[in-house]
């Protein structure tokens, strides 16, 4: 690990152990940390108390790039709740997207039910994906990626808040 790497791990640790220090001096504080169900919430809870948690491993600092370089991971988030997808690359019976997200889930009782493969990963943050043939939700997280096939029913049910979560999917035909 670079150095830049481990300064920046202890820093997050430094963090955590001080937001988990003032919720066992304030009830209010653990109290609402109880309630807390997905991690975006405590990401929000500790940011409300001025804690920087919430950025992940391997999460770097933006910086500006010449117009003809394209960064995955930068870019404005989308308004919550809302969902923004850029094409990046096109051909003959496939594509490749960036999709943004931002606190969005599927509306109540939508599923996705398309007539193509997706291919998905994870860029940054997390995600709750839940498949119509499965009880449990599944948690996505950075480097996770999963294939979906035709007409596998799923729906979107968390992304986190800003940045959002970055997910680069790649479509293609069923007789591709």
């Amino acid at each position: 690990m670079a150095e830049e790497q481990l300064q920046q791990f202890l820093e997050k640790v430094r963090q955590l152990n001080a937001f988990v220090a003032l919720s066992e001096q304030q009830p209010q504080l653990r109290e609402a940390l109880r309630h807390c169900s997905q991690h975006h919430e405590v990401v929000q809870l500790a940011a409300s108390h001025g804690f920087a948690i919430g950025r992940r491993w391997g999460d770097a600092e933006s910086s500006p790039r010449p117009s003809d370089q394209t960064n995955l991971l930068s870019g404005p988030c989308p308004a919550e709740g809302r969902e923004r997808i850029d094409p990046l690359a096109s051909g003959a019976g496939w594509r490749l997207e960036r999709i943004h997200s931002c606190l969005a889930s599927s509306p109540e009782g939508f599923w996705y039910d398309q007539r193509e493969f997706e291919w998905l990963v994870v860029l940054r943050g997390s995600a709750q994906l839940h498949f119509a043939d499965e009880a449990q939700v599944r948690d996505l997280c950075v480097g996770d990626s999963l294939l979906i096939t035709p007409h596998r029913r799923h729906r979107v049910v968390a992304t986190d808040p800003h940045p959002g979560t970055l997910w680069l999917a790649l479509f293609w035909g069923a007789d591709g």
